[in-house]
């Protein structure tokens, strides 16, 4: 059996290996059209940024070592121009020499990937533009910082590729400014979450221009003024293009393979193409999102790898199949550490009657030095109660908490099962009650209706609203250091002793700093008749978002009274 792979990155690298394995006698051939395989996508910020001090770092394989171990033919600089599938053949190129030649196949697979975002506007060819996608596109960014020494940057686009950019270039020292067209960055993350990574990013010196898009750019004073719909333009020494990917599907558009959504490769769960014996695995292709069964792009390593892994099963003979994707991701922003899975609240409510917690533990017990605080937000079904999503911002230990609740989402867990979890404790790393068994807990107080939960969406209706008690539960020193206007100080502790301030008949909202406090109050309200509500996420959740809101919007009721 001869197989042929296009592409030789995380794909293309992971099924060769896979059909190796399986397969001793197989001849497998790569063709990629960079001048590496097997690099490290995920660290290419990182080497620009100098974490990463040597450019051979940056890949996991050489061609000679992929053949010395697994005797697999690898042909860099060699671009496939045509897939002739009638004739189980590919047209390749030669780009250091020209030559053409073509080459025949048994089984053919795809792994082109995505390429970049590249708007038809003025400018994006100027030496001082660039995007990031490939070691070369790496280099060439590193080369020209050194030869260059610019002293500020400006990024279009605030997704992934984006935010590490930016944290890299700050921390050689320059200028950055982020340009996105919403009104967030990282758009898995609802927009109360992304306060937090857009807060990192102002604390470290990070220009945001958020709600701007960019419909230009000139050169300028040996740079490049970045044009701006609607706003006055930006300078930067330099210009990073980081507006997202697309399919890379030019290949199985041009050999008339179905396309799927946004021209992907359209593949079922065996990897398969509409051509026999021709598979696609990566970026380029069209996958069922796991939580919703609906159609998705999802351009993530550990998608592609596991992919690769299926279709080398099914190129030798086997029959995996692959169940879908769910968006696992994390991300470093200077200090903090972010990360998400499954459905963001946004996406998940255009399906679902949803319901979320949102809670902000220590990462580990409050009694061992050095603990900091983590926010939780997890989106459940309010009918099935299924775990639908999470987002998780903090420090230390946010990477184990968002791998245990993607792992409750693959088994199919209510929130309710979350309380169940028997997780690894020790002071250092844990709680005896693990923040997600506390997102579980809470869950569980909602379903039974223990607990009524109010959000910051009401906010600017209780504000105004002579029919309500507003309660802040924590201590006075807290409350003297910044509180929502119109709420009374009445700590947890003094409640059963001021019983008398709050009038009956109306409905009590209550907030303290992380909702563990109002929690009890709201308990002690309860059972003696009130009608209550305990703020979802606390006074630190609330203060964060709404101020990052102000920031952003300068329309949100946001005053943070301080006496």
């Amino acid at each position: 059996m001869k197989v042929v792979i296009v592409g030789g990155v995380a794909g293309g690298a992971t099924a060769a290996a896979r059909i190796r394995r399986l397969d001793e006698k197989a001849e497998i051939l790569i063709f990629e059209r960079s001048g590496y395989i097997s690099y490290a996508n995920c660290g290419l910020p990182y080497y620009i940024g100098r974490v990463i001090p040597r450019r051979e770092d940056l890949t996991l394989q050489t061609p000679r070592s992929f053949y010395d171990r697994f005797r697999i033919r690898v042909k860099v600089r060699h671009e496939v121009t045509a897939l002739h599938p009638e004739e189980k053949m590919v047209t390749v190129k030669n780009l250091e020499t020209g030559e053409e030649f073509r080459e025949s196949y048994d089984k053919l697979l795809l792994a082109p990937g995505a390429k970049p975002l590249k708007p038809p506007f003025e400018g994006s060819d100027l030496e001082q533009v660039f995007t990031l996608r490939t070691v070369e596109d790496t280099f060439k960014i590193h080369d020209y910082i050194q030869s260059h020494h610019p002293k500020s940057a400006v990024l279009a686009g605030g997704g992934f590729i984006g935010l590490e950019m930016a944290e890299n270039l700050r921390e050689l020292g320059m200028e950055v400014t982020i340009v996105q067209r919403g009104s967030q960055l990282m758009p898995p993350f609802d927009q109360d979450m992304a306060a937090y990574i857009q807060a990192e990013m102002r604390r470290h010196g990070v220009n945001l221009a958020l709600d701007r898009s960019v419909e230009g750019l000139r050169p300028k004073e040996g740079g490049v003024e970045v044009l701006l719909k609607d706003a006055p333009s930006l300078y930067g020494d330099m210009v990073i293009l980081a507006m997202g990917v697309t399919p890379d599907s030019k290949l199985a558009r041009e050999a008339g393979l179905a396309l799927g959504m946004k021209d992907s490769i359209l593949v079922n769960d065996r990897m398969e193409t509409s051509q026999p014996d021709i598979y696609a695995v990566g970026d380029a292709v069209q996958v069922k999102h796991f939580v919703t069964g609906e159609d998705a792009l999802i351009a993530l390593a550990g998608p592609a790898n596991r992919q690769a892994r299926i279709a080398g099963d099914n190129i030798c003979g086997g029959d995996s199949r692959y169940t879908g994707s769910q968006g696992s991701s994390i991300l470093k922003v200077f200090d903090l550490t972010a990360a998400a899975t499954g459905l963001n609240q946004r996406a998940a409510s255009r399906l679902y009657d949803t319901e979320r917690v949102i809670l902000s533990p220590m990462n580990h017990a409050g009694y061992y030095p050095g603990g900091r605080n983590m926010t939780l937000k997890v989106v459940f079904d309010r009918e099935s109660h299924k775990v639908l999503g999470a987002q998780i911002v903090g420090y230390d230990g946010v990477d184990k908490r968002i791998d245990v609740i993607a792992t409750a989402i693959r088994a199919g867990m209510k929130i309710q099962d979350l309380a169940e979890l028997d997780l690894a404790y020790a002071p250092p790393y844990s709680s005896a009650k693990d923040p997600v068994n506390m997102a579980g807990f809470i869950g569980e107080n909602l379903i039974q209706g223990i607990v009524k939960q109010w959000g910051l969406e009401a906010l600017p209706a209780l504000m105004d609203n002579p029919g309500v008690t507003l309660v802040d539960t924590r201590t006075p020193g807290e409350y003297a250091g910044g509180h929502i206007p119109g709420f009374v100080n009445i700590p947890v502790d003094e409640l059963r002793q001021r019983l008398g301030e709050i009038p009956e008949g109306k409905p009590v909202y209550l907030i303290c700093q992380s909702g563990l406090r109002s929690y009890l109050a709201s308990r002690i309200l309860s059972g003696l008749g009130w009608e209550v509500y305990n703020f979802a996420g606390g006074y630190g959740y609330y203060e964060t978002v709404t101020r990052e809101r102000c920031l952003v919007e300068q329309s949100f009721p946001c005053g943070m009274k301080k006496e």
